[in-house]
């Protein structure tokens, strides 16, 4: 191991490569300290640590999550990476009810150019938006949750309406802290495409990848010091240690459709008559299930904040059942709505990412067939058959994975940040792969022999 490693760093185009993905990873973590215009930090820090003490969660967990800790700093780089998976996302789903997305899609690399222009106007739009509400539900008290210091309702820098209040300065303050928060969106994009085109891996992925592993120190010593000792703390990480080989084990699982192509002449060259495969993964919607459950489970909590009333006077009963269960996690309507709805996500977007009807048509017109079914629709069946039956294990998986910080939150008082479950360790481990094969991959180029055996 450490002689592929060395060689790594003896290849002058691909420690190239890593020098300048680390770079680029380091400038990012960088900005994510620097807190915005007009944000009074002391009083931000004295509520983080406020709800590190405590163990506090809300509805920004996740989000915070993976910007790296700096949604909760009102950093330059608070929205993280958010926006742009965001509507990565939408472009992808408008695909299915815009034909002229679709037809961008199947146009090559011109159509896929205009597609990532489409999703940048809409991330720069997204992080307005979302800039917007971050700050509201921060100059309101909200984005920390319950925590009750006095601190937590100052951490904007506005003028307040009792003393020289002065609208016009504080819409231009307001002005000032989105615009600096969409410019670092910006950045954080303009980075992510940098180490795609110049580094190694998606630079998007590892952007989030270095997110989560940066919350990791912290995660750990708060379940050293909230799980009742140091056997309790060994337990969990033994366990923790059984879940990533699992998820390991599932992320590499497929099934192979074997696909023949009939052999052809074209002048006096032969071509087809290779055998190959249609790789379908166990998990094949990836960590997007988790993320849109849990969006969708936000809805219920800001319903009930935004009716909650603010003069003192009892809250209606249904406001205080969301609130009861829709909001810590840690209740069993949450869990088992998180749950279905994860399975449902996964059929969902399975279908979307891999339309047999369109893989079939694609098999047939290059002249290819699965051995024993007829091409065409029949092939487009024996497809759809064969993905229902993977897919629910799959799902079943996903969301068995997605419980795990909220089985930790009930049994362990760990936060929804818990890092060996959910969504984090499903992006560590997907990342982490693919990045380590793109290297061995350029490795094999250059010296016969890869990182991996």
């Amino acid at each position: 191991m450490f002689s592929a490693i060395s060689r790594v760093f003896r290849t002058p185009d691909l420690r190239r490569k890593i020098l300048f993905t680390l770079g680029m990873i380091a400038l990012y973590r960088l900005g994510t300290t620097i807190p915005a215009p007009h944000v009074n930090f002391a009083n931000v820090q004295t509520c983080v640590d406020g709800m590190n003490t405590d163990g506090q969660t809300n509805l920004f967990s996740m989000l915070n999550l993976f910007s790296g800790g700096a949604l909760m700093q009102l950093s330059i780089f608070a929205l993280g990476i958010m926006p742009y998976i965001t509507a990565s996302i939408i472009i992808q789903l408008l695909r299915v009810v815009v034909p002229h997305f679709e037809a961008l899609h199947k146009e090559g690399q011109s159509g896929q150019t205009k597609l990532t222009q489409y999703t940048r106007y809409l991330t720069i739009a997204l992080a307005v938006l979302q800039a917007t509400t971050l700050l509201t539900v921060a100059r309101t008290g909200g984005l920390f949750g319950a925590n009750t210091d006095a601190a937590c309702s100052n951490v904007l820098d506005l003028v307040a309406e009792t003393t020289g209040f002065d609208v016009t300065t504080n819409i231009i303050r307001m002005v000032i802290m989105v615009t600096a928060m969409t410019a670092g969106t910006a950045a954080i994009m303009w980075f992510g495409e940098l180490i795609t085109e110049r580094g190694v891996g998606n630079g998007m992925s590892l952007l989030i990848f270095t997110s989560i592993c940066a919350s990791f120190p912290q995660a750990m010593w708060s379940l050293m010091s909230g799980t009742g000792g140091g056997i309790t703390f060994a337990v969990i990480i033994v366990l923790a240690f059984l879940v990533l080989v699992a998820v390991i084990y599932v992320e590499q699982s497929q099934r192979r459709i074997p696909v023949q192509y009939a052999r052809r002449m074209v002048g006096r060259r032969t071509y087809g008559g290779q055998s190959t495969y249609i790789p379908i993964k166990v998990n094949q919607a990836g960590v997007i299930p988790v993320i849109f459950a849990s969006s969708l489970l936000m809805l219920p909590s800001l319903v009930a904040q935004f009716n909650t009333p603010t003069d003192g006077t009892t809250a209606p009963e249904w406001v205080i059942w969301i609130q009861n269960n829709f909001v810590s996690g840690d209740t069993w309507p949450y869990m088992l709505t998180y749950f279905l709805l994860i399975i449902g996500f996964a059929y969902f977007y399975v279908y979307i990412a891999f339309n047999p009807d369109e893989v079939a048509e694609n098999m047939r017109r290059q002249g290819g067939f699965v051995p024993g079914i007829r091409a065409g629709q029949p092939t487009a069946d024996y497809l759809a058959h064969v993905l229902n039956r993977i897919t629910f294990p799959g799902s079943i998986y996903l969301g068995i994975i997605a419980l795990l910080p909220l089985i930790a939150l009930a049994t362990v008082s760990a936060n929804q940040n818990f890092p060996l479950g959910g969504a984090s360790i499903l992006i560590l481990v997907g990342v982490g792969l693919e990045t380590v094969k793109q290297i061995d991959a350029q490795l094999q180029q250059r010296n016969y022999e890869g990182l991996l055996r």
